[in-house]
């Protein structure tokens, strides 16, 4: 990947804001409105994941129908990223952050009162497309509005530890909600979360003044959704239908030709929808990849853990979400220690293909547990090394994926990060749940049809192996491709050479 060495060291370009300015003073405050958004988002996973069954219950839909409660949120949320990165670059950050809240709002409250399972997926594949505005408004505003490299960092950590937890926060959402109110309260929840943001957001947040703003383009908009929506869709239909399947092949071959297509019209389009000079350097194009496969691997670890909890050790929903609190504090506090401790020490290669490799660990440890081991000695090891990798590699790469961008280029690199996210969990589940399909169908043609549970723990385990491949091979891309010396802190009283620095973080 080039280097390009004229793109600013500090992520939104700015210089520190006048200590008088109300928006600098009211930062901490402003970022606290921007967590709010990404906590409903990442809540809104887990948290329908754990009403389903009740939500099928009630409005009495198919089995079939139940998957598109959840992919119709998916395919509206990957494909649509690309064009809300640019429409925050294009109208306003907090112009199109606000519209998001409010659409997300309204859409939550038509899936709460939904009458049948028509309305209720309609509803879902609009909150996504309202959530596909939003998140990557959410991330570019943390770019502009902390000018300061060290106070960058710390946001960054701070954005790292909610959206590392929030999925585990979901499930005893989900549970406790569902269990004591009702799955409609998993969507009206939401509207509370949305009304707080709303209301911050009109406060403490504003549009910056940017001069060369970028204009919409019809064709690559179209290619870029299209291709993206390619690939989520194959990935989705191949957990459910197989590789071999008609759909899914044409899905994702239709969906990879046409994004090969759209990154070779970028180079021509007068107004891309992703600029390339974005993912054009060594360092961001590796933050992109440890998404990529660390969100693979994350993803994965979650899913087949919550069918461990509750189908082989018999937990609730609400404890499995207790389960999961060792790893999410894990997060919070690596996360915090290596975004104000480790930068000063380390090197950004070090620390995402360290915590890659130790992520890959925690996923290995989780491959000795069975229907008869005690939580605290065979799961909770595992879970806090996987916490540990997450909150070192995945939060830091959020940050390298972003660092050094243009102001007027910050909407499209928080899609573009989100879509490295997005795409890593969607083929990620798809390809490890055909791996643990296969291998629980193998252990029962062995073994016969009474051996149900040890067949479960049997595929489960063969799943973690596979994630803990996935952060391994993130471990061994990353440490080769990331520039050796690339570091995101500056020691107080130790000034660097200009080329030194802008070096170091582009």
């Amino acid at each position: 990947m080039s280097t390009n060495t004229s793109e600013p060291a500090v992520a939104a370009g700015a210089q520190p804001a006048a200590p008088d300015n109300p928006h600098h003073q009211r930062r901490w405050w402003a970022l606290g409105v921007i967590l709010i958004a990404q906590m409903m988002l990442l809540l809104d996973a887990t948290i329908v994941n754990v009403a389903l069954p009740s939500m099928q219950a009630d409005l009495g839909f198919s089995d079939d129908a139940r998957g598109w409660v959840v992919t119709a949120y998916l395919l509206a949320f990957g494909s649509l990223l690309l064009l809300g990165g640019r429409l925050a670059d294009a109208f306003g950050r907090k112009t199109v952050f606000v519209v998001g809240l409010v659409g997300f709002a309204i859409a939550s409250a038509v899936a709460g009162a939904a009458p049948n399972i028509a309305t209720l997926i309609t509803a879902r594949a609009v909150q996504g497309g309202f959530a596909a505005v939003m998140a990557p408004a959410a991330l570019s505003l943390i770019m502009i509005i902390f000018t300061d490299l060290k106070e960058l960092n710390k946001a960054f950590a701070i954005f790292g530890a909610v959206a590392g937890s929030s999925s585990a926060i979901g499930l005893m959402l989900g549970g406790v909600l569902t269990d004591y109110a009702s799955w409609r309260w998993t969507m009206y929840v939401n509207v509370a979360f949305a009304a707080v943001g709303i209301l911050g957001a009109l406060t403490l947040l504003h549009n910056t003044a940017e001069t060369d703003k970028p204009r919409l383009s019809v064709p690559s908009t179209l290619l870029g959704t299209a291709g993206v929506f390619g690939l989520v869709f194959g990935a989705s239909k191949a957990a459910t239908d197989g590789w071999s399947a008609a759909v899914t092949l044409t899905s994702l071959i239709l969906g990879g030709l046409l994004l090969v297509v759209f990154v070779a019209f970028q180079k021509i389009d007068r107004n891309p929808l992703v600029p390339l000079r974005v993912v054009a350097d060594r360092n961001r194009g590796s933050g992109l990849l440890t998404l990529l496969l660390g969100q693979a691997g994350v993803f994965a670890l979650f899913l087949f853990l919550t069918y461990y909890f509750q189908g082989v050790l018999g937990y609730s929903p609400f404890r499995t979400g207790l389960a999961f609190l060792p790893m999410m504090v894990t997060v919070a506090v690596v996360a915090t220690v290596t975004q104000s401790v480790l930068v000063k020490h380390l090197t950004m290669r070090a620390i995402v293909a360290g915590g890659l490799a130790v992520g890959g660990a925690g996923a290995a440890l989780l491959t000795r547990a069975d229907a008869n081991s005690h939580y605290a000695a065979w799961v909770l090891p595992g879970l806090v090394l996987a916490g540990a990798g997450i909150g070192s590699a995945i939060v830091s790469a959020v940050a390298l994926s972003q660092m050094g961008v243009e102001p007027r280029d910050a909407g499209a690199a928080g899609a573009i990060n989100n879509v490295a996210q997005q795409i890593g969990a969607a083929l990620g589940i798809a390809v490890i749940s055909t791996f643990v399909a296969t291998a629980t169908s193998g252990y029962l043609a062995d073994h016969g049809s009474a051996a149900t549970v040890d067949a479960a723990v049997h595929g489960f385990s063969v799943g973690f192996w596979w994630a803990a491949g996935a952060f391994w091979a993130g471990a061994i891309l990353t440490g080769v491709l990331i520039r050796g010396g690339t570091r995101f802190h500056q020691e107080d009283g130790e000034p660097e050479p200009l080329d030194e620095i802008v070096g170091g973080l582009i």
